[in-house]
């Protein structure tokens, strides 16, 4: 308390807001648990003393008012606690070691858990960002209570950011609206959400959340007329009937209406246009009698009946959704739940503390969220780095579920706009990095199809199958995503660890050396030298031509490992060329710019980082590159080929109706496939087309060329090589 001179006391702000505090705490906590939660009030004040907030209020305020947030919710001592202490970490000297000694290692992993990485080295801004917010999830998955208290927080300091600056204002609604708002709407607390929406909006973009409100207030006073009109035709019908329901108008959020406006391209008038209602019924059962008796009212719109209690939403929500026409012809949008369902959807995860009475239901919201969380945990560590983790976080976080099923009449639940792979996926990974086509009701389909609501999906694996990178282009689930990276950063790792074996083994055969000769002293000298932990590491770095095999062979047989290596042209030519299949995989690639196939003379030159890229000798790109000695090797097609490689033709036709047909026509004839046709040049009587085709080695290419040539149609073909 502050005194003044004439004895009048004035009460800080502080201490309002503790006593409130106090007084929450008082409906559900026992004495000694309160008693903890004050003795954390003055650790924390004393903590943080001296410290203010923009507004000029003591920076206590701002823990204790999370605090309040979380009592509502009835939250337990601990996490009371932990709200309180939540910025001590990261804004005082005060260490977690500190809050152990203090209070309890719950207490302080908790506090750990919501705590910002300050030490962090980070590029920039949003990278530091993206690393805290995995840092959250990493909490999350161990205790439920940190999203609790940092979802707290963020509301907190939405309300209260009225003396940040504008620039400031904006990111940090950006941020709440991309991730926070969302994570809210993930875990079911959808009174938190709304109340973050609404602040976000009104802090990025405050006249058209000005606007935008006025108008919804002049609107609502021109409705109430038509709404009473509704609601007692809804009440009398529901009487007839003898059900006993509350019916209530639904009040539209402004930021929601706001994106109907944005995402449809309509003016408020055609948002506001539809009258929203909730019923709320004892049971389900009345649920769907109460649904049979509004749609005999008001006839329902077609395609616009969900029913979220049979197939609930991913964050547990459960609601049977209807939008009929009214009287005047306006829509009418109904949802049909019960109390208990109300209470779930407002509160989400915080049900587990809100309702003990009701602590199967809560259960059931707590094992959704901790599935999600398991999930993101698997994703995160596959994920490359901590933006490439929000990136899929957000994926995660808007979807619009669509439902399928298995041939055996399980459900599976996919995003709106999943695909085959996606499925196949969501089913299994390994099912997923095997697929190779499916069949949708009975109907073989590619796999980049997208499957509509109820239909079956079966899955065609083989054993030989390994996912496509192309398949990123199209999935869009965050367990596609992530599987398919991981598997290929895996394979690729192994491949690398295969070709770089072959690359020194090669080095060493044409120096009179095996591998196995190597003494290991000197194995582990040359991975101190490289500062390389382990010999596959190094391989690994042989294969992606980031070192070069002749150097570290050198190195390997050479009395002294030290000395300085320099190769000159005369000793390269004594080796012995690398034989290769090309069809290896990711670390040895056919160039694109003169597609060598099996039969070309050809030279491999490293690309550091991607392995060998295999050129024709006659490749104009290839002049410059072998000038450098160090970066190209000899290299020879395998005896033992098999597949298919692609090709390249220039040729001139006559520009009449049918003959491309008759092109394509020949080619298939003889066992190729095209990939590609492009058009250079055009006129009246001539075309020229560069045409990618499928040969198995230059014999093949020939006979085609051969029978193209013959074609009357055919001016002029040549093969393009640069």
């Amino acid at each position: 308390m502050l005194q003044l001179a004439d004895n009048i006391e004035l009460e800080r702000p502080q201490d309002k807001l503790i006593r409130r505090l106090c007084t929450a705490l008082s409906d559900y906590l026992d004495p000694s648990q309160i008693n903890d939660c004050l003795k954390a009030y003055e650790y924390g004040a004393a903590a943080h003393a001296g410290q203010f907030r923009k507004s000029g209020e003591a920076y206590i305020c701002h823990p204790v008012a999370v605090a309040i947030s979380l009592a509502e919710l009835r939250m337990d001592a601990n996490g009371i606690m932990a709200a309180i202490l939540h910025d001590v970490i990261e804004d005082t000297a005060i260490t977690k070691n500190d809050l152990v000694s203090q209070f309890s290692k719950e207490v302080a992993d908790l506090v750990d858990g919501v705590t910002k990485l300050t030490k962090i080295d980070t590029k920039s801004h949003a990278e530091a960002q993206a690393e805290n917010v995995r840092k959250m999830f990493l909490a999350m998955a161990k205790d439920l209570r940190v999203i609790m208290v940092k979802l707290a927080d963020r509301l907190h300091n939405m309300q209260t950011l009225g003396a940040m600056p504008s620039e400031k204002k904006r990111r940090i609604a950006r941020e709440t609206l991309d991730i926070y708002a969302p994570i809210a709407n993930r875990l079911g607390m959808n009174n938190i959400r709304h109340k973050l929406e609404s602040l976000s909006f009104e802090a990025m973009y405050p006249r058209r959340h000005a606007i935008l409100s006025n108008a919804v207030k002049k609107a609502r006073g021109n409705r109430r007329k038509i709404i009473d009109t509704i609601e007692s035709a809804i009440k009398n019908r529901l009487e007839q009937a003898n059900l006993q329901c509350d019916v209530s108008g639904r009040e539209k959020n402004v930021y929601s209406i706001y994106q109907k406006m944005l995402n449809k391209k309509v003016a408020l008038t055609d948002v506001f246009d539809v009258y929203a209602f909730r019923i709320f019924c004892q049971d389900v059962d009345t649920c769907y009698r109460v649904l049979g008796v509004v749609h005999n009212l008001y006839k329902p719109i077609p395609g616009r009946f969900k029913d979220y209690i049979a197939l609930p939403k991913a964050n547990g929500y459960q609601s049977l959704h209807t939008i009929m026409i009214g009287p005047y012809g306006v829509p009418i949008e109904i949802q049909i739940r019960t109390q208990e369902m109300h209470r779930m959807a407002e509160s989400g995860i915080a049900a587990h503390w809100l309702y003990k009475s009701d602590d199967d239901k809560a259960e059931k919201f707590q094992a959704r969220a901790n599935e999600w969380l398991r999930d993101l945990l698997e994703i995160q560590k596959s994920a490359g780095d901590s933006l490439e983790f929000i990136d899929n976080l957000k994926v995660d976080l808007f979807p619009q579920e669509v439902f399928v099923f298995t041939p055996q009449g399980e459900i599976v639940k996919l995003p709106r706009g999943a695909t085959v792979v996606d499925f196949a996926y969501a089913v299994h990974t390994d099912i997923g990095n095997s697929c190779v086509s499916a069949r949708i009701d009975r109907q073989l389909v590619p796999l980049q199809t997208k499957p509509e609501n109820g239909v079956t999906i079966e899955v065609i694996t083989a054993s030989w199958a390994r996912p496509n990178p192309l398949w990123l282009n199209y999935v869009i689930t965050v367990k596609a995503r992530s599987s398919i990276r991981n598997y290929l950063k895996n394979f690729k790792q192994q491949e690398a660890i295969s070709l770089g074996r072959r690359l020194l083994e090669k080095e060493l055969q044409s120096m009179q050396v095996t591998m196995d000769s190597i003494k290991e002293d000197r194995i582990q000298a040359l991975l101190k030298i490289t500062g390389k932990q382990s010999m596959e590491e190094l391989l690994e770095d042989i294969g992606l031509g980031n070192k070069m095999p002749f150097l570290i062979a050198k190195h390997m047989t050479q009395d002294d490992i030290n000395a300085n290596i320099r190769l000159d042209a005369k000793e390269r030519t004594h080796q012995t060329p690398l034989v290769i299949k090309g069809t290896e995989g990711m670390v040895i690639n056919l160039a694109k710019c003169c597609r060598p196939i099996p039969g070309d003379s050809i030279i491999g030159f490293f690309n550091p980082g991607k392995g060998i890229v295999v050129h024709h000798h006659e490749c104009r790109n290839s002049n410059e590159v072998r000038k450098k000695q160090t970066s190209w090797l000899d290299v020879e097609w395998s005896q033992e080929l098999s597949g298919e490689f692609p090709a390249e033709i220039r040729i001139e036709i006559l520009n009449q109706r049918g003959s491309l047909a008759t092109i394509a026509s020949t080619i298939s004839e003889l066992n190729s496939n095209i990939e590609n046709v492009h058009v250079i040049d055009q006129d009246a009587r001539v075309s020229v087309d560069l045409i990618t085709l499928t040969v198995k080695d230059r014999v093949h290419l020939a006979k085609i060329m051969r029978r193209l040539k013959e074609l009357s149609i055919v001016l002029k073909i040549t093969r393009v090589k640069a």
